[in-house]
């Protein structure tokens, strides 16, 4: 019995991919697998890709947690000056969760040339500023250098370069609106050192950044004093309760703010890509196990004689439903093979060349970012191949109901 068993079984095998009924299901099957893991491949590194480009750039320009005066909460612009001679600063020890933690300070002000004008915030920096977060955005240029002392170089966005005719080494000037009325606006002059373009369309319309002294110097601060003081994390997915912490840390007079709350309608923008992802792994998983499932079945009806055969050897239900079995997986796995091969070739062709180009206006970023983890990659092959398998041992259970006397004269 072991001996025709054993033979029927590799009949089965290598038969089962030339029948001229079969092969086109299980070719479709093969597809759909490939397919469905193609799909899934691309719509997890999309979506967690684009979710991980906006966060970095939302926190590279504005900070990932915000300390400032409550008067300062709802403003861009800084009204009221906090000390920099704080506890938690320039090292916040308190909160080991703090990566770093620079001081800043804006101001609204004026642009005006020979042929525009825009509107704009002075956002002014210091010593302790990382300009790493920010240096991937720079197109064309260099990055200031305020080490020497005090002075004019700033960095400009494409954006309001392009609106204001302005190119690097250009000089402009700029006109800072006083609070109180009545009084003329201080003129500076700034040169442009750098430009940088960081997609996040809000940011580029709005902001230049420079020097925090001219601010102090035009408000009266002391050398001390600053607007707002911007910190990193170490775990952005702790951000909430590091927020609480910091907040539990810090002075009664002062406030702070997740990049979250301050942004929260991006983020909750960002929220429904996880639903989507969720939806789609759905659709193809299903859509893969259906053509699996039909392509089982069409193998079982075409081998009822072979079934008939192997029972009447005296193979029990279970054995020769590992048979039925052990090819769907050999097709599941060949579809894999593929889909993979494809699916990952795709994310790199896009993240190494940026063929698929988006609308920062819509979507923050100017093309489609890809994040390949290849833990990602393993838990969805593991998860298409568990699924598929699970709901295959269904339509194998035919097999059970199968009448030796009557599957040998089936036709």
């Amino acid at each position: 019995m072991n001996l025709e068993y054993f033979i029927a079984k590799r009949l089965i095998t290598a038969r089962d991919f030339k029948s001229s009924i079969s092969a086109p299901i299980i070719k479709i099957a093969i597809s759909a697998i490939a397919i469905g893991i193609i799909m899934m491949l691309v719509s997890v590194a999309t979506g967690i890709g684009l979710q991980q480009k906006i966060r970095e750039k939302v926190s590279a320009f504005n900070g990932q947690i915000v300390i400032s005066n409550y008067d300062n909460n709802n403003s861009e612009v800084t009204i009221i000056p906090i000390s920099k001679k704080q506890d938690f600063y320039p090292n916040f020890k308190s909160v080991p969760e703090v990566s770093h933690i620079q001081a800043i300070a804006s101001k609204a002000g004026i642009i005006r040339t020979e042929s525009s004008f825009e509107g704009i915030i002075f956002k002014g920096v210091g010593l302790d500023y990382d300009w790493n977060k920010i240096k991937e955005y720079l197109v064309e240029g260099k990055l200031p250098d305020y080490y020497k002392g005090i002075n004019e170089e700033v960095i400009i966005s494409r954006f309001l370069a392009d609106r204001l005719g302005l190119k690097v080494g250009d000089n402009f000037n700029t006109f800072f609106i006083k609070e109180e009325q009545g009084k003329m606006p201080n003129s500076r002059r700034f040169k442009i050192t750098g430009i940088f373009n960081s997609g996040f369309q809000s940011f580029d319309a709005t902001y230049i950044i420079g020097d925090i002294r001219h601010i102090q110097r035009i408000n009266k601060w002391n050398p001390d004093q600053v607007g707002a003081f911007e910190v990193f994390v170490k775990d952005f997915d702790e951000i909430k309760e590091t927020g609480d912490k910091i907040y539990e840390q810090t002075s009664s007079s002062l406030d702070t703010k997740t990049m979250i709350e301050k942004y929260s309608y991006i983020f909750d923008w960002l929220q429904l890509f996880d639903f989507n992802i969720i939806v789609i792994l759905a659709i193809m998983i299903i859509v893969a196990t259906i053509n699996m499932v039909v392509a089982l079945l069409v193998l079982i009806l075409e081998r009822t004689q072979m079934i008939g055969i192997l029972k009447a050897l005296g193979a029990n239900n279970w054995a020769v439903r590992k048979i039925f079995l052990h090819n769907a997986f050999y097709l599941i796995i060949r579809g894999l093979f593929w889909g993979n091969l494809i699916g990952i070739s795709l994310l790199l062709v896009q993240q190494y060349f940026g063929i698929i180009k988006l609308n920062p206006e819509n979507y923050y970023v100017n093309q489609a970012p890809v994040y390949i983890n290849w833990v990602y990659v393993v838990l969805l092959n593991l998860l298409t191949i568990t699924v598929c398998f699970l709901v295959l041992l269904i339509p194998s259970y035919i097999i059970t109901k199968i009448s030796p006397v009557k599957a040998i004269r089936f036709d």
